[in-house]
């Protein structure tokens, strides 16, 4: 996900809470988030046991209550009050803006505080924000875990909330003893003065908190940095490698009930007929609603005391679906129409004069298909609504892994009909979702808060957890769109592209949602072409066409990287064999004298994996792809064979280029994950297909994911930079697919066309 401006049209469709966040995220000049803290001090905290820097409202500037006025020059989220909370033992707790769900936010965010702190990183504890206005992405003003922009976006503002923090532990010191801040260092945890007198964090609690907000601090040179860009292991290790974190769905409230929702078979589908009475004779079922559901469909809620009641009363249930009045997609159709589509010109994002291509020597003719494709996160969709009171005293906590706590908060609180300020949202750890926890129609926080009304209307007045099964998720919608590519290329003997005219053909994942005014330009969502083009100075005519088609459809991990890379580096290297051209050495040539990161990836990964100096095995091929994606560059060099028609990808060299590396052995981590389930878009069976509206798969027994027999070996190393860093959990994924297709393509002499490969 990329959001680089917010346009008037958005302004428009935003809700209010959201809106006061964008506003304020573009200067406007005052807005309900910015009044969050008394100016320039940190309120008392009644707590005993510690210190909290001051104490942050919470749920104040995202869901619209009117809190004490602000410091005129900070924003919430430039305060440390809501971020860092310093025990009388010295422990520090950082609050940190994003959902942790794999990617390692829940120790780099806290090692940028700790750094600037000073603090003792053995003490440094973490725990998840909220939809509270501190909590907004600072660079586009609102709550966002999503386009790799986390550390990116939050880089400078983690910096400055630890120096902050720090300068009022300073100054509290500093009265205590009677001498002048500048005097004073600050070093592990302690403040140190002169004769080596010192004093712990914990023990200045108190007083710092009394301290005024700095307006300005002074950072740290990179040179003296002890905590960033050190390997760290991550906080949350420990709890998952034995199995005592909880996520989501492993929330346990006293009284809750759970429910599991029959969905329609084809999206937007309606029912004829319940017959709901073998589900309710269910031991422990408690209720059985008909509902609204997503896209304008219904279905039916089972509600039962656990999930096994809930799942074998839902399966219980005699559905009768009405799907007249909804399109039901057969996917050999829509690639029979899309290819027809590729054949035409459709709306211009680039514009070069094609009149070469006609004459060019050589010429390359291209096809390439891209299947929808499921997000599939380990823990499945969830999420529990509590309601409690009545009337105006009613209130209500969600309990989710979000990537939008705002978001979702507010549509929350329009599905329960409450004020916004009544709904408090609970952040979870959320095991997987690769922007599946990001929707901006919020389905499933709709779908559970829907139940959860129904529910209390028969009477019923627990807490409801609503859970999707494997097969929910796998059918439940929400996909990476399915593409179609054509390219028709003229070159010389040299490799010089005289023209390229390229068509793409896919769903819109921005029109018709919120973001479609700053995503859409000119008909064009500017996510299904990121991505073509770059690095490669070539001239390229770039037409795109937007079906419509009943399939809901949503960022998928990378976006439009993940068919834009694929298609672009192979076809760069079908020009290099064409030409007889090393495909390295052609590829910077048509880099030029520009694009200094691609380079420097691209040569630190030759250089490390032995490209063409070590002799490989028989039978087996490198193959070598780049691609920049968040700002970030991965090369890739990989070593694969293929043995009766079926390809093996045996070792990956990856070079990165993520500018300042915050935690390397998060980075090694986020490729590695990045690579295998970029390899698990190239496998047999990876793709959801549709047959009469309906998804034809439903498990990981048919559709295909990565597995650990699958993982090649895999180097990964990192370009020295000390520049601010760029996105990381999604770049290591689009080079992957292109550098195991041009080693079969140079097995073979063919380049796949297809992902997943087809190669008999």
């Amino acid at each position: 996900m990329h959001f680089d401006s917010v346009s008037p049209e958005l302004m428009d469709q935003l809700p209010k809470g959201l809106l006061a966040l964008v506003e304020r995220a573009q200067g406007a000049s005052k807005t309900i988030a910015d009044d969050a803290l008394p100016r320039r001090a940190f309120l008392k905290m009644g707590v005993a046991s510690g210190f909290a820097l001051g104490a942050y409202p919470l749920l104040a500037g995202a869901q619209n209550v009117a809190p004490a006025a602000a410091p005129a020059g900070l924003k919430p989220f430039e305060q440390p009050a809501a971020f860092v909370r310093i025990d009388k033992d010295g422990a520090v707790t950082v609050t940190v803006n994003r959902l942790e769900f794999g990617q390692g936010v829940l120790t780099a965010l806290p090692m940028i505080l700790a750094e600037e702190l000073d603090a003792d990183w053995a003490k440094v504890r973490a725990v998840h924000g909220d939809a509270d206005g501190a909590y907004v992405d600072p660079a586009f003003g609102m709550h966002l875990t999503g386009g790799s922009g986390s550390i990116k976006r939050s880089y400078t503002q983690y910096r400055e909330l630890g120096a902050r923090a720090r300068a009022m532990l300073l100054a509290a010191a500093a009265a205590q003893w009677g001498v002048e801040a500048s005097t004073l260092r600050t070093e592990n945890g302690m403040v140190v003065g002169a004769g080596g007198k010192s004093i712990s964090y914990g023990d200045l609690s108190d007083a710092a908190m009394k301290m005024p907000v700095p307006d300005k601090v002074a950072l740290k040179d990179p040179k003296d940095f002890r905590i960033i860009g050190k390997a760290t292991p991550r906080l949350d290790a420990r709890a998952k490698s034995t199995g005592t974190q909880s996520f989501g769905m492993d929330l346990q409230l006293p009284g809750m009930l759970t429910a599991v929702v029959a969905h329609p078979p084809v999206f937007g589908a309606k029912l004829k007929s319940v017959d709901d009475s073998a589900a309710k004779a269910v031991k422990g079922v408690t209720a059985v609603l008909r509902m609204p559901t997503d896209r304008g469909g219904e279905g039916v809620a089972v509600v039962a005391q656990g999930y096994w009641a809930a799942k074998l009363g839902r399966d219980a249930l005699k559905l009768v679906w009405d799907t007249s009045a909804v399109e039901k997609v057969d996917s050999a159709a829509q690639l029979a129409s899309y290819k027809a589509l590729a054949k035409k010109t459709g709306m211009l994002k680039f514009n070069a004069d094609m009149g070469a291509l006609a004459k060019a020597p050589k010429k390359i003719s291209a096809e390439f298909t891209f299947p929808y494709l499921a997000h599939a996160p380990m823990e499945p969709l969830n999420c529990t609504v509590h309601v409690t009171g009545s009337g105006a005293d009613a209130k209500a906590a969600i309990y989710l892994g979000t990537q939008m706590p705002g978001f979702d908060g507010m549509a929350a609180s329009k599905v329960l009909g409450l004020p916004p300020q009544a709904v408090k949202v609970h952040v979870q750890m959320a095991g997987g979702g690769f922007g599946r926890r990001a929707v901006p129609t919020a389905d499933y926080v709709v779908e559970a808060c829907t139940v959860a009304k129904l529910t209390q209307a028969a009477g019923v007045t627990a807490p409801i957890r609503v859970m999707w099964s494997r097969e929910d998720d796998i059918r439940g919608g929400y996909y990476r769109p399915m593409h179609v590519h054509r390219a028709e290329i003229g070159f010389d003997a040299k490799g010089r592209v005289l023209a390229w005219d390229h068509v793409i053909v896919g769903q819109s994942i921005t029109q018709g949602t919120p973001f479609e005014g700053m995503m859409v330009k000119d008909g064009i969502d500017f996510t299904i072409a990121e991505g073509m083009r770059e690095p490669y100075d070539v001239p390229m005519r770039l037409s795109v066409h937007h079906p419509k088609v009943n399939v809901p459809v949503l960022w998928w991990r990378s976006v439009g990287s993940t068919h834009t890379a694929y298609v672009m580096e192979t076809l760069v290297d079908e020009i290099a064999r064409a030409t007889k051209q090393d495909p390295v050495a052609y590829r910077l040539k048509l880099m030029g004298d520009k694009h200094p990161r691609h380079k420097a990836a691209l040569m630190l990964a030759v250089e490390q994996s032995g490209y063409n100096k070590r002799k490989l095995p028989k039978g087996h091929a490198w193959g070598v792809a780049v691609h920049e994606s968040f700002d970030t560059v991965v090369a890739y060099v990989a070593e694969a064979s293929v043995t009766k028609g079926s390809p093996k990808l045996h070792a990956v060299t990856a070079a990165v280029h993520c500018n300042l590396a915050v935690n390397p052995k998060t980075v090694e981590a986020q490729v590695q994950g990045a690579a295998l389930m970029g390899l698990g878009t190239c496998l047999p069976g990876a793709a959801i297909t549709f047959k009469d509206g309906v998804v034809e798969q439903s498990n990981f027994n048919d559709y295909v994911v990565a597995r650990i027999p699958d993982m090649p070996k895999i180097a990964v190393h990192i370009v020295p930079s000390a520049e601010p860093p760029t996105g990381m959990g999604e770049p290591g994924l689009p080079p992957l697919a292109p550098a195991f297709g041009n080693a079969i393509a140079k097995l073979t002499g063919k380049t796949p066309r297809d992902l997943p490969f087809k190669l008999a």
